[in-house]
């Protein structure tokens, strides 16, 4: 199946149904609606809020779900419930895994990164079934079962906040029953949360020691066999009863579009794939090292106003300039770290308890956050 318009309005597919390609639809409704005709494709029905997946395995309710439809619909946009098998950039084409041809002006590919376990004795965090993965866990902990964990990180994992804040609610749950739980964390990192800053990462490592939680930083580790940790630098060792780690992530690796380093897509700091013509990219898929919803947001941002500016809305392309803001839930009240980036490191980086953005979202997208307030405002009981 081919499908073919004359519609002058500029053809924009969306691939992808997560944070970076629903934003990029509700900026484009928002900067070009009347440029632009907007098809997203995706498998899932679902939009799932997944930031809050951490909460799950300790009997919080589950996570918000959003019928993808209904938010595509409201974008002005049109669905498609498929996946992307190829794309054509020569002949701006798209084809999916059902057979249709599609073609396109512009082209977004937003469909996250593929998460991978990189170790085999490990229990690798998944925020698609996160109490399924944990839940068991816990229990064993509340039971006096378990009574040491290492959470550790690969070292090609920018992203460490999961680790944080599944230490902090452990180890809080563990008081709470009057188990006592040796808890140790071990990444790559200079500091707790070093890309937010000294003043964030101390304010962490202060939060840490009262919960007695151990870090060990600088460090890269494998996980030679059951509860067995080996630390380097320095051939250490560590024994624990559980060892719970994030995964490694790679590009989805897209047949037809030129790929970077384990298969990201490589951008330039407008969202434009670099090699392509017409091709943008936001959120995990692309080579940005940092994988979190706020940046992917950000990058659709810039991807949206670069497909708006060539459709003929009277907007100016700006360059993506990430600010990261991030919610650490934790056992007790959440904290909220911000910080703009230089060097891949944070400056002008600062915490509180209470948000120091507008929305206060875990996810903080200029466009998605304040729709998805209104959905849960259209679900709560009125008296």
């Amino acid at each position: 199946m081919t499908t073919h318009s004359s519609h002058p309005k500029l053809r924009v597919v969306i691939v992808g149904g997560g944070v970076a390609a629903l934003e990029t639809a509700l900026a484009l409704r928002q900067l070009a609606s009347e440029q632009t005709t907007t098809t997203v494709i995706a498998p899932n029905e679902d939009f799932v809020y997944r930031p809050m997946t951490v909460r799950e395995p300790f009997a919080y309710p589950s996570a918000r779900r959003y019928p993808l439809a209904r938010i595509v619909r409201d974008a002005n946009a049109e669905l498609l419930t498929d996946e992307l098998d190829y794309v054509e950039p020569d002949k701006r084409t798209i084809h999916t895994k059902t057979g249709k041809t599609i073609e396109y002006d512009a082209l977004v590919l937003a469909l996250g990164a593929r998460a991978v376990p990189r170790y085999e004795h490990a229990i690798t965090i998944d925020d698609r079934c996160m109490d399924e993965t944990l839940h068991g866990l816990i229990q064993d902990i509340e039971g006096g079962y378990v009574d040491s964990l290492a959470f550790v990180a690969p070292g090609r994992m920018a992203w460490q906040l999961p680790l944080y804040e599944l230490a902090l609610m452990t180890a809080g749950r563990a008081y709470d029953v009057d188990v006592d739980l040796a808890t140790t964390i071990i990444t790559p990192e200079d500091s707790p949360l070093a890309i937010f800053g000294h003043v964030a990462s101390d304010a962490l490592a202060q939060r840490l020691e009262r919960a007695h939680i151990k870090t060990i930083n600088s460090a890269y580790v494998e996980v030679p066999g059951a509860g067995e940790v080996v630390i380097n630098p320095g051939d250490r060792h560590l024994h624990v009863k559980r060892v719970i780690a994030l995964p490694e992530l790679y590009g989805p690796a897209i047949r037809g579009i030129p790929l970077g380093e384990h298969g990201f897509l490589p951008v330039d700091p407008f969202g434009r794939v670099r090699e392509v013509e017409a091709v943008y990219a936001a959120g995990d898929a692309v080579d940005f090292p940092i994988k979190h919803g706020g940046v992917g947001s950000q990058q659709a941002d810039a991807a949206a106003l670069s497909i708006a500016a060539l459709a003929g809305a009277p907007v100016t392309p700006e360059p993506f300039n990430p600010v990261i803001h991030g919610m650490l839930l934790t056992d007790d009240d959440p904290l909220y770290l911000t910080a703009k980036l230089t060097g891949g490191h944070g400056f002008s980086s600062e915490i509180s308890d209470t948000p120091t953005w507008a929305s206060g979202h875990k996810i903080a997208a200029k466009y998605l956050a304040p729709y998805l307030d209104e959905l849960d405002r259209e679900t709560v009981p009125t008296r």
